[in-house]
């Protein structure tokens, strides 16, 4: 399947996403942070990042990621989605954005559409629960 490049600050959440993408099959490389994200050897097929990290904010690793290589897909998965589109006004060709908390079912069909180019762009909010 797809090497995959999951960034977040918060261990358990990256072991859970890592968790659900190694079962549908992917290859996950984890990172702490945008800088440490930049010393992984790629190149990835995906880059799953939240946006809100020390060191070094999601949209910006993602727009160093597209500058070594442009095909290079990203998926963000925050609870700051509000802080994604004021600072950056829209999404790209390429990405999507899942906002947190997610489930493990809607984070493999966004992570399969996304890379198989079935959307090119899409936001995405889990269920909530009092529906």
């Amino acid at each position: 399947m797809a090497r995959i490049l999951v960034v977040d600050d918060e261990p358990s959440f990256r072991t859970f996403v890592a968790l659900v993408l190694e079962i549908a099959g992917h290859q996950t490389t984890l990172a702490a942070d945008g800088l440490e994200a930049l010393e992984a050897p790629g190149p990835f097929a995906l880059l799953l990042t939240d946006l809100m990290m020390p060191r070094m904010m999601g949209d910006e690793l993602a727009q160093r990621m597209r500058q070594r290589d442009p095909a290079v897909k990203v998926l963000y998965l925050t609870g700051h989605a509000e802080d994604l589109f004021k600072d950056k006004g829209r999404l790209l060709a390429g990405e999507a954005l899942l906002k947190k908390p997610v489930s493990p079912e809607l984070l493999e069909d966004t992570v399969s559409l996304l890379l198989s180019g079935r959307i090119a762009h899409a936001v995405a909010t889990a269920p909530s629960a009092d529906r």
